[in-house]
């Protein structure tokens, strides 16, 4: 069974004004660096460094068990919850600040190298995402596995959409980080790559343009890790309720061994034009799941229910075979019955009407202390 590993980026507040601090430094040597004897294939149980200094990222260890990924997503929150406790702050698992922040880079040779080349993209990025890491046998497998998820990929954004607020203004987004995040040159959906030769050579020729400075800058929607034997879906939002994060890391899972099953019998990728993808990003991340998604076979309009239905559909025999089909349904179900994050920030911020009090109830659930 493959395995599969998590990383989730986590935005710094203060628990009164609930504002980003930049205190990143200070969490990061409370913690301690990684805890001991990592799983040496991947990044596991680590806390790291994000581009500002008002953000950390966790990252799990792979597990082919969801169970033990779900124990140890939350494991993660909680080693991050006590060393921000040491520095007077809160968590919060949210795509974006709801409250208006002043980026602060952390100071890194190669951010400040970003940052001094794309200006105010660099400076403005405060963006929280959940990358999900599902192994492969081999690069070609991976892209195989890259061409045939595209269509599918603004469904994830729409069940994961958690940041409808950006610098104290509702954005009428589901998930804004999602459009932040079209800023970067390099960001966004594919072309059909058809091996793994011209994948590799696309990334070649990206670097040799000089406008994008390293492989890690390949912000593709969906890309070959170049650190470990993966391939990394991009597109979903932090989710502030683990659950959720469990039920994107199970689709993704789902996707990546039907598209290595359907590579395998000898089926073509689907050809769809990479700008059709983008509208149907669009569409996802202004609506999430409370309006209409794109069909990604028809790209036409339909019910997000009746979309992220299809998907579930799609991916059920390899759920099926990872054990995984009773916690998709379930947790797909819970989501389309009480939205996801989007729709609890502003259900917050409407019986509240203040921005303070939707970060307070961001920091609860994501500790764990109150259920979506």
């Amino acid at each position: 069974m493959r395995t599969v590993g998590v990383e989730e980026e986590l935005l710094l507040v203060d628990p009164k004004s609930g504002g980003p601090r930049s205190v990143a430094i200070r969490i990061l040597k409370q913690a301690g660096g990684a805890p001991p004897d990592p799983h040496p294939e991947h990044l596991g149980g680590s806390l790291e460094h994000e581009v500002q200094q008002q953000m950390l990222e966790t990252n799990s260890a792979p597990h082919a068990d969801l169970r033990e990924l779900a124990d140890d997503i939350r494991d993660c929150r909680r080693r991050a919850i006590a060393a921000a406790r040491q520095a007077d702050v809160r968590v919060i698992a949210a795509g974006s600040s709801p409250l208006p922040v002043e980026p602060r880079l952390f100071r890194d040779p190669r951010y400040e190298l970003i940052a001094d080349r794309f200006g105010i993209t660099a400076s403005e990025q405060m963006t929280c995402a959940c990358h999900v890491h599902v192994a492969v046998d081999s690069d070609e497998e991976g892209v195989a596995v890259l061409d045939r998820i595209r269509g599918w990929l603004a469904v994830l954004t729409a069940l994961s959409a958690n940041s409808p607020f950006w610098h104290g203004t509702d954005t009428r987004y589901a998930s804004y980080r999602s459009q932040a995040m079209l800023r970067w040159p390099t960001a966004g959906p594919t072309e059909v790559f058809g091996s793994a030769e011209n994948y590799h050579a696309t990334v070649d020729a990206m670097l040799s343009s000089g406008v994008m400075l390293d492989k890690g800058m390949a912000y593709f929607d969906a890309r070959l890790s170049h650190h470990v034997p993966t391939v990394e879906i991009r597109v979903a939002d932090v989710c502030v309720d683990a659950a959720d994060t469990v039920l994107i890391a199970a689709l993704v899972r789902g996707l990546v061994e039907t598209a290595a099953t359907s590579w395998k019998r000898g089926e073509a990728a689907p050809r769809i034009p990479a700008m059709m993808l983008r509208l149907a990003t669009w569409q996802a991340g202004r609506y999430g799941v409370g309006g209409d998604l794109l069909d990604p076979g028809t790209f036409r309009p339909r019910p997000a229910a009746e979309v992220v239905a299809d998907l579930v559909e799609h991916v059920r025999p390899a759920l099926a075979s990872s054990g995984d089909e009773e916690l998709v349904e379930q947790q797909v179900a819970e989501v389309l019955r009480r939205g996801n994050g989007a729709d609890r920030q502003r259900v917050v911020l409407e019986r509240t009407g203040q921005l303070a009090d939707v970060v307070a109830d961001l920091a609860r659930v994501t500790a764990g202390q109150d259920a979506l």
